[in-house]
């Protein structure tokens, strides 16, 4: 695995804080995936990640099939 790459999602989707885990879950499920965090409050979804072996659209894809929404941040 390469250095890990840390991506920025962000989410208006998120309904209860039971959500989190959910979404958590889905990414870390990733090959590739390190770390993933997410921030209820802001929308916010932190991941560190192989970009080899979890591409960003990997992460947007996995997030969508966990029921939400997210695109990358820009910052």
């Amino acid at each position: 695995m390469s250095a890990p790459l840390n991506t920025i999602l962000r989410s208006d989707e998120f309904s209860c804080p039971s959500c989190v885990v959910k979404i958590e879950k889905a990414l870390k499920a990733l090959p590739g995936v390190a770390e993933a965090k997410v921030h209820f409050n802001t929308g916010r979804i932190e991941v560190a990640h192989d970009p080899a072996a979890a591409p960003v659209e990997a992460l947007v894809s996995a997030v969508k099939s966990a029921g939400y929404g997210a695109s990358p941040a820009a910052f």
